[in-house]
């Protein structure tokens, strides 16, 4: 292991009880969040998923069998564990809940690989929102056996658990989507969902929002151009365009 990543990692473990002091101290703003999230996940509910839920419902079960939803034990706020849902992406197999989607895994389905491009496959989770385990901006939910996993690796790492976890986060738009190859990539994961906690703030989550969709209309092109990387000319206008407008 770098010494340095190392060296890193023990700084970024501080004491519980200030760090908890820390998050008490901004009270306001969650309150404040939890009536944004309250008031967005009703909107999405209402006027999209009521709609989009039975056709990709149909789209799944057209293709594959199982159930339309996938629902996995997550650990939540405070270590709890709730059930996280999706749209389920692979088709049915034991490894669901232990084993990470890999790239080009195989057990992905082709209706799956557009709804993950799309992050359509975490719709369902406004519903987690709404009822209270999740926030739309806040760390990622891991399953429980990653959780185990990184802990053992990074000292404070449970720190992130100490706010709700989000449908997309910080470490999402600074690119650290998908499995975690390396002690490196958990550890830089960890040090942006670090970061969001001790500096949340309501420009800040408008700001990873409005980076997520961005980053969700730049793949969709490069995926119907069939391109990993911006290829014709009118799409890299296009994903010029909105990188400026993330800028």
């Amino acid at each position: 292991m770098d010494p340095m990543i190392q060296k890193l990692a023990v700084v970024a473990s501080s004491s519980s009880q200030h760090l908890r002091q820390h998050i008490d101290s901004k009270l306001a703003f969650y309150r404040g969040k939890r009536l944004f999230d309250i008031t967005t996940s009703l909107f999405v509910s209402v006027f999209i998923l009521s709609w989009l839920f039975p056709l990709i419902a149909f789209l799944i079960r057209l293709e594959s069998r199982g159930p339309v939803l996938f629902i996995q034990r997550r650990v939540g706020m405070g270590g709890r564990t709730f059930h996280c849902l999706k749209f389920r992406t692979m088709v049915v197999n034991s490894d669901a809940n232990t084993r990470q989607a890999q790239i080009n895994d195989r057990r992905i389905t082709r209706v799956g690989h557009f709804l993950r491009i799309s992050n359509l496959d975490e719709f369902p989770q406004f519903l987690n929102v709404l009822i209270g385990d999740m926030s739309i901006v806040g760390p990622r939910p891991h399953m429980h056996s990653d959780c185990s996993k990184f802990s053992s690796l990074v000292n404070g790492y449970k720190f992130r658990n100490m706010v709700k976890p989000g449908i997309t986060g910080l470490a999402q738009v600074k690119g650290y989507r998908g499995p975690t190859k390396d002690f490196a990539s958990i550890f830089h994961r960890y040090q942006f969902d670090a970061f969001y906690v001790r500096n949340a703030n309501f420009w800040l989550d408008m700001r990873i929002i409005r980076k997520t969709a961005g980053q969700t209309v730049i793949a969709l092109i490069n995926k119907l151009s069939g391109d990993s990387q911006p290829g014709p000319l009118t799409n890299r206008r296009w994903v010029m365009a909105i990188r400026s407008f993330l800028s």
